[in-house]
């Protein structure tokens, strides 16, 4: 399903003098996840400048993740391995926002608590994100997301809010609801694929 979020159509106009280049996907791909782990080391850094261009690098990195599958689409590059080395970077560079985030309050008042509740985001958010590829794919034929958008936004876009928050200063508020939020989220996710897989069971025994 070509996507059709405000994101998704800013980037498909971007990527279009690449279409006819030797530009692939996967090139794009991997820019992303190199800029995603570079911002992500930034805000371990717990300095205000490492913030401040952390969070461009973020940004930069988050868009990329909407044109890599643009370009994909445009151009006709799609594959399976491109798509899983997608999804596998995705899953990669947002779990490390908040182990990233979380070792960067280590100077804080939580102290090493911050690192523990950073990993429990971190593990969170790559068991979550992986309930929901499953859910997806299941649901391929149909083009219904695990967690449908709003308002011309998919539910991911909420990433470029990441950004912001960490701008502001608000990562300590972030991180500690995350330890929380993001395994009760992944918990939620998983019982979402629970139900979608008995639905398929009673689909394939019905006559």
């Amino acid at each position: 399903m070509v996507g059709d979020s405000w994101t998704h159509k800013i980037a498909r106009v971007c990527i279009l003098p690449m279409v006819n280049t030797p530009i692939t996907p996967n090139h794009l791909t991997t820019v992303r996840l190199i800029t995603g782990i570079a911002a992500c080391a930034c805000f371990a850094g717990g300095e205000r400048l490492l913030d401040i261009w952390g969070g461009w690098l973020w940004l930069f990195s988050a868009f990329l993740d909407r044109a890599d599958g643009e370009l994909a689409r445009v151009s006709g590059k799609a594959s399976p391995w491109g798509h899983r080395y997608d999804m596998v970077c995705d899953v990669a560079v947002t779990s490390l926002f908040f182990l990233g985030a979380g070792i960067g309050l280590r100077h804080s008042f939580l102290g090493d608590w911050s690192i523990v509740m950073g990993i429990m985001g971190a593990l969170g958010v790559f068991a979550a994100e992986i309930f929901a590829e499953y859910i997806d794919q299941m649901n391929k034929d149909t083009g219904e997301k695990a967690y449908p958008g709003f308002a011309g936004f998919d539910f991911d876009d909420v990433l470029y809010l990441f950004a912001p928050v960490v701008w502001l200063g608000w990562q300590m508020p972030f991180v500690v609801g995350a330890s929380v939020g993001a395994p009760a989220f992944a918990l939620m996710t998983w019982y979402k694929l629970q139900k979608r897989r008995r639905l398929e069971v009673i689909r394939t025994e019905a006559p």
